[in-house]
């Protein structure tokens, strides 16, 4: 230690082992302070963080047993339980050391002890306290973020049934470590789904990782997930940790997982089995722990009858199944969340609009939100800033009634691909090749879009 850090307070009722540690450790530690009664540590503690305290382990009352030093170890763990407890005794042995450790004492220092060991466990402890604290620091720091980050995800609401059904799924799994799979149609709040089962969980303090698999391309799929070493590929310049290594501790949530090609589904379905990554370019597997949550709007199930969706796979993800319905479905949250919607949107363009009229809910009633509940925040958003009263009112909505126009296709196939192809054909034609809009009308993103274009052939 060549420079004088940290703080030390050294418990024990010998008189000269004070004096002898306070001579010995005063040269190197910014403070130190002794005391010869346990009964203080409270009082000691809440006046100062210390980075160590060094415990003598029997005191007066116990000669040799090493109980009051135990039950003080415990005290000091319950003020502060990032303290770092190094235990002081003359009659140590290995059963003692062994469970000091597992009660949560650092370290373990028998008398007379040799000042270059005494030096060396003292910094060793002062280093670990800072690794301590660090740690806190991004723990906390990551609660901000995640705080910050659930911000645009706070509009998960409804009374209806259904969304009742799904709220008290939510509350039995999220304590658990269960896997997840949640289906619904795109825009009816997968993701809202995923945060709300993280933050009521055990794992609420660690990390929150959402991968769209839709947006990563399948010669990128081991990298992105499962990392690489620098040099595994000619662009891999520095090594880099995949997805399930940052989520490792945390929660993982793996949207847009129905899309993932067979290949995809293998490499996926091992890391599950075997709770470890091999990163591209290496042959070292590391562990990784993560609550697995994942999503899809497609039929999975079918999926699996067509061979499209491996069924051993399916059983890994689908510990709990969570059906969102879609927003046609529960009309009865629709002035519920129109008006949630309302408010929010009043504030960020500083309207004062008060309410919706009777005659405009009737034509959002009237609708068949293929967008569903991301649709109809995106239309009073609009008519918020179209409004020019204050109520909205049904020419404040330009509802584009795609779903009965799609109705009106002629079908001459039952064959469910060539069906899909010629919505898309439609759609794409009623917004002259404009992706983001026809991706918008269909109720998927833009990547899925271009994705059932290429598969199409369009």
């Amino acid at each position: 230690m060549s420079q004088k850090s940290g703080k030390i307070l050294v418990v024990d009722d010998n008189e000269d082992i004070l004096f002898a540690v306070k001579l010995l450790l005063k040269s190197s530690l910014e403070k130190i302070e002794t005391i010869n009664n346990p009964e203080k540590i409270p009082e000691m503690m809440a006046g100062e963080n210390w980075d160590v305290i060094l415990l003598d382990m029997n005191f007066t009352k116990d000669a040799i047993s090493g109980q009051e030093g135990f039950r003080w170890l415990r005290q000091i763990l319950n003020i502060d339980p990032n303290a770092i407890v190094v235990f002081i005794t003359a009659y140590g042995d290995a059963e003692k050391a062994v469970r000091a450790i597992k009660e949560g004492a650092t370290d373990f220092v028998l008398k007379p002890w040799q000042n270059e060991k005494m030096l060396a466990t003292i910094n060793s402890a002062l280093k670990l306290r800072q690794s301590k604290l660090e740690a806190e620091g991004l723990r906390q720091k990551q609660r901000e973020i995640s705080a910050v980050l659930d911000q645009p995800f706070t509009d998960f609401i409804g009374k209806s049934p259904e969304m009742n059904q799904v709220f008290n799924t939510i509350k039995k799994v999220a304590a658990t470590d269960a896997n997840i799979l949640i289906l619904g149609e795109n825009g009816t709040g997968k993701e809202l789904v995923a945060r709300a089962l993280y933050r009521n969980s055990l794992r609420k303090d660690e990390v929150f990782i959402n991968v769209d698999l839709g947006s990563i391309a399948e010669t990128l799929f081991e990298s992105e997930l499962f990392g690489h070493e620098k040099g595994a590929f000619t662009d891999a310049r520095q090594m880099k940790q995949g997805r399930f290594e940052i989520a490792s501790g945390g929660t993982l949530f793996l949207d847009e997982i129905g899309n993932l090609s067979s290949q995809m589904q293998t490499k996926l379905l091992t890391i599950i089995e075997r709770r470890e990554v091999t990163r591209v370019g290496s042959n070292k597997p590391l562990p990784v722990d993560v609550r697995l949550i994942c999503a899809t709007n497609n039929n999975i199930h079918q999926d699996v009858e067509e061979g499209k969706f491996r069924q051993d796979l399916l059983y890994r993800i689908n510990t709990v199944e969570i059906h969102l319905p879609p927003l046609r479905e529960r009309t009865g949250d629709l002035l519920l969340l129109s008006e949630h919607f309302l408010k929010i949107y009043s504030r960020k363009y500083k309207k004062n609009i008060k309410g919706i009229l009777s005659s405009s809910l009737k034509k959002l009633q009237a609708y068949h939100w293929p967008g569903n509940v991301r649709e109809l925040q995106h239309a009073i958003e609009r008519a918020v800033i179209m409004s020019d009263g204050d109520m909205l009112t049904p020419d404040d909505f330009n509802l584009t009634g795609t779903a009965k126009k799609t109705e009106e296709l002629e079908i001459n196939t039952h064959n469910l691909d060539e069906i899909e192809k010629s919505i898309i054909q439609k759609v794409l034609k009623q917004y002259q090749g404009n992706i983001s809009q026809a991706a918008q009308d269909l109720g998927l993103t833009r990547t899925s879009l271009y994705r059932r274009m290429e598969k199409h052939g369009l």
